[in-house]
């Protein structure tokens, strides 16, 4: 089991059962095992499934007959997403929980192939931030992938993104650079955000691996993509994307699109438990 989503998981059990699950505890006895199947309400794309799982595996519900669709599965209403044994018990405590990572991981999944289907045909792909859900970002990342998206950085740690407000404490963006450039080692690539097209060529000038390009209109995104065409450099654009705007944004050459709105914005889906004694 994935070491992070085990933690993950357990500590959202301990929000939610606390001390005991009582309802339960009163109304189930111990010995009694049930059938569960995990019916979909909703169509979309599936992610989540390991972390639905470990939440009854850390209750010990003793899951048998195990059937699943894999992450990354297209998926349309009434399908039966999985199917398993366990003790009533534990299924029952960890139902909502389950639930829960699996309608949301899923909402990001599917918002995330609609971004995709949305740029398909065009070199640009779709990736995600860092406004995820705090604390389960590991799993939201992982479902930006199974809808289709690619990878960004993670965190802070693992990727050099110069933005608005480090430059203004740097004292520009030739300085933020510089210094970056030289505290980073020669495997790390160096991003900056640029609001304007003044911004951008100072980025292209002083040798940005990566130029954000944020919340530009679609003119001037054109344009950046235009006085890029001799370098390497690799633009994103950042800031304002919806559905209907994305195709046209992909449309003006650049290499990445970023949506916070996978994460901040997906709607979970409506997956359901039915159980029954066994």
């Amino acid at each position: 089991m994935d070491k992070t989503i085990r933690t993950i998981i357990a500590g959202a059990l301990q929000e939610d059962v606390g001390l005991e699950d009582i309802t339960t505890s009163l109304t189930v006895d111990p010995d009694i095992r049930c059938q569960v199947r995990l019916i979909s309400k909703d169509e979309g794309i599936l992610s989540g499934m390991k972390a639905f799982r470990c939440a009854f595996d850390l209750l010990d519900a003793d899951i048998q007959d195990w059937r699943a669709e894999s992450d990354g599965c297209a998926f349309s209403r009434g399908h039966i997403l999985a199917s398993f044994t366990g003790t009533a018990r534990a299924v029952l405590t960890a139902e909502r929980t389950a639930l829960n990572f699996l309608q949301r991981l899923s909402g990001v999944a599917t918002l995330t192939r609609q971004f995709v289907q949305a740029v398909d045909g065009l070199p640009c792909r779709i990736c995600g931030t860092r406004k995820t859900g705090p604390y389960i970002r590991h799993l939201e990342k992982q479902a930006i992938v199974h809808g289709g998206g690619a990878t960004h950085r993670h965190s802070l740690f693992d990727g050099i993104l110069i933005k608005d407000n480090h430059i203004t404490m740097a004292g520009g963006v030739v300085p933020a650079l510089k210094r970056a450039r030289e505290g980073a080692h020669h495997l790390l690539r160096v991003a900056i955000e640029a609001a304007t097209l003044a911004e951008f060529d100072e980025a292209l000038a002083a040798g940005a691996d990566v130029i954000l390009l944020d919340n530009m209109d679609l003119e001037t995104l054109a344009e950046a993509v235009r006085r890029a065409r001799a370098s390497s450099v690799i633009l994103e654009a950042s800031g304002n994307m919806t559905l209907d705007r994305v195709r046209a944004v992909a449309e003006t050459g650049v290499h990445y699109i970023s949506a916070g709105a996978l994460t901040h914005s997906a709607a979970a889906l409506d997956l359901s438990l039915l159980v029954e004694r066994f």
